[in-house]
């Protein structure tokens, strides 16, 4: 099931009312301008991951209650089959199948990552992106090009990374295919300073 943009920005735009939380408070907090901030609130804008992540840290909820309108609900352990999961179209083709929407308190969000081979990025600057935490990668098939600030790493499967994502990073795929990887997205720990 994938969110609709619209639903998910209607349901940032009411809980920040809800809090009284200002537009330009979450803008500061997703790192955009007041102006880029509404146009995603609104549903204008495609919401990154980076987007979500940083509003449902703002909004003090988990990101998956942004995603779905539902609270996570299990405790203990979470169970979800080969090709299940919560499905998240964003950013270029990337798609992500979220492993474990419905556990509750989540530490980490893993995610299985499929990044889409397009010709078009392999000679052009990687965007780099942000959000707080820790994030491992572990490629599984493909071959992925990964960026942290300036620094380039070619990777191939069973490669791994670990890095503060905090930090610029980005990564397309390589060697003329998609590359797929598991992603886990590691919450900091409270009162942890970046």
């Amino acid at each position: 099931m994938e969110p609709n943009i619209q639903e998910v920005a209607h349901r940032i735009q009411a809980l920040r009312e809800d809090m009284d939380i200002t537009m330009q408070e979450m803008a500061d907090a997703t790192g955009r301008s007041v102006a880029e901030y509404a146009a995603q609130e609104s549903g204008q804008h495609d919401l990154s991951f980076t987007f979500l992540y940083k509003c449902a840290d703002k909004l003090g909820v988990d990101v998956i209650d942004l995603l779905t309108g539902e609270n996570p609900h299990l405790v203990g352990y979470s169970l979800v089959r080969a090709d299940d999961g919560l499905s998240i179209k964003r950013r270029a083709g990337f798609e992500y199948l979220h492993k474990a929407p419905n556990f509750k308190n989540k530490l980490c969000e893993p995610f299985l990552v499929t990044a889409p081979y397009l010709e078009e990025e392999q000679d052009a600057p990687i965007h780099l992106s942000e959000h707080e935490g820790q994030e491992f990668d572990y490629i599984l098939s493909g071959h992925l090009r990964f960026a942290y600030e300036d620094h380039i790493e070619d990777l191939n499967p069973g490669d791994t990374l670990l890095y503060d994502s905090g930090r610029g990073h980005g990564m397309v795929a390589t060697g003329g295919e998609p590359c797929t990887f598991l992603a886990i997205v590691l919450k900091p720990a409270a009162g942890e300073i970046q």
